[in-house]
């Protein structure tokens, strides 16, 4: 906080941003993904691991953002065609990047073959069959890694869990080694190791260590019936603090890994989103009104950013710190208030009854550790343009990309003749 420009991200006043661009409005920190990027490689390198780094695209998928992780030595990791026409658009090495996803296309297991992505995470037996059938009308050989689910409840939030028996993802365990055993019969079918994710937002090394102990055990088997495996991805989900939790530092996730896989000889891949990407930005907002309610009820502070903008509130019950980026605001007296947007839904609430200081139109505040399934997330609901987004960097900005001009909510559409019709 600079005591005449107020709150500053990186150097750069986020007043003076709002004021030139406007708000809602994104802001990504380019020195925060650096940093937090290079303490997680110094991290593994500390527990004497060589581990590749695949960026989970899903949690921020701007160019800019890829590009400057590439420049960090990050591979990427894609759950659609989409992301992996972007990863490829962002410079990233086809050869470095691992296409997941637990529903992926024919048309894009081609798109990921003549690209010649590195790894395809596959997710069940009539997956791996049917790009079998793909790879052979193109000729090429698919190197795959099995994606399996260790039944391991990650103790995170119900609907970012994904490791445990009954959730959608991966190979049931007791699936494993016949699938391995039969893909290594299948034409185009290369299998080269196995792949496990079991959740987001994990907050403890114990749930790593329990799903790294039975892929570890898996590894020894599949080698005992003679069939090769050379690489291990360890998937992502180390946590963060949005409000008061005990994160654990990525040396945590390091040596889950090293006591687990560090002895099975096999090639390592982790892939980080939300660490890397959530505390590297911020979404900035300005006061529409404040509403004043009765004496026992906290004042609603209506702001121009919504749930179209920030859905993880309204998704997850989310925790987002939110501060006033004025000096004057941010050291006024606290107040409980509960913090809405204006889009016509109930579950449009960004904090209920938050200690905060006093606010009024037009004041700006910042929505706090929004980096990660913020703007990505983003949607035009109640025809709501898509928000501004900027980059700083040692107290300079950059917009990277322009509010969406209101006209293009209806670009593309068309209106058949016959809805001209006068009644008959």
């Amino acid at each position: 906080m600079d005591a005449q420009a107020g709150l500053l991200f990186e150097d750069a006043s986020l007043q003076n941003i709002a004021q030139s661009v406007g708000t809602p409005c994104w802001v990504t920190g380019a020195g925060t993904l650096r940093r937090r990027t290079r303490n997680l490689k110094a991290a593994f390198a500390a527990s004497g691991l060589n581990v590749s780094l695949h960026y989970a695209m899903k949690a921020n998928d701007h160019l800019a953002t890829l590009t400057l992780l590439r420049s960090e030595g990050c591979g990427a990791d894609v759950v659609s065609g989409g992301e992996l026409m972007r990863a490829l658009q962002a410079g990233i090495a086809a050869s470095d990047i691992i296409f997941s996803g637990v529903g992926k296309t024919d048309m894009e297991m081609a798109l990921a073959l003549e690209s010649g992505v590195g790894q395809i995470n596959v997710e069940s037996a009539e997956e791996i069959r049917r790009l079998s059938n793909v790879a052979v009308k193109l000729r090429r050989t698919a190197r795959i890694a099995l994606r399996v689910n260790p039944d391991v409840d990650a103790g995170t939030h119900e609907k970012i869990s994904t490791g445990r028996a009954h959730d959608k993802f991966g190979i049931a365990w007791d699936d494993a080694l016949d699938i391995y055993r039969d893909a290594a019969t299948l034409p185009g079918i290369e299998p080269v190791g196995l792949a496990v994710h079991i959740g987001s937002q994990i907050l403890s090394p114990t749930p790593y260590k329990a799903a790294y102990t039975r892929v570890a055990d898996l590894v020894r088997e599949l080698r005992i019936n003679g069939l090769p495996v050379h690489i291990v991805d360890c998937g992502g989900g180390l946590g963060i603090r949005y409000r008061d939790e005990l994160a654990p530092a990525p040396a945590a996730l390091a040596g889950a890994i090293r006591d687990t896989l560090g002895d099975c000889g096999v090639k390592l891949a982790i892939e980080p989103g939300r660490w890397i990407a959530a505390p590297a930005g911020v979404l900035l907002s300005t006061v529409i009104d404040v509403k004043r309610q009765s004496e026992d009820a906290p004042d609603l502070i209506i702001l121009d950013a919504a749930m179209n903008d920030l859905a993880r509130p309204a998704l997850y019950d989310s925790w987002h710190g939110i501060l006033p980026v004025s000096p004057e605001r941010l050291n006024a007296a606290l107040s409980p208030q509960t913090v809405v947007g204006p889009v016509c839904e109930s579950s449009d609430v960004f904090a209920s009854s938050r200690p905060l200081p006093s606010l009024r139109p037009g004041d700006v505040v910042a929505l706090l550790d929004t980096g990660a399934y913020g703007a990505v997330m983003s949607s035009n609901y109640n025809a709501r343009p898509l928000a501004a987004q900027v980059m700083v960097d040692h107290g300079q900005w950059q917009i990277i990309k322009e509010r969406q001009p209101i006209e293009d909510l209806w670009a593309g559409e068309t209106v058949p003749q016959w809805c001209h019709r006068a009644p008959e």
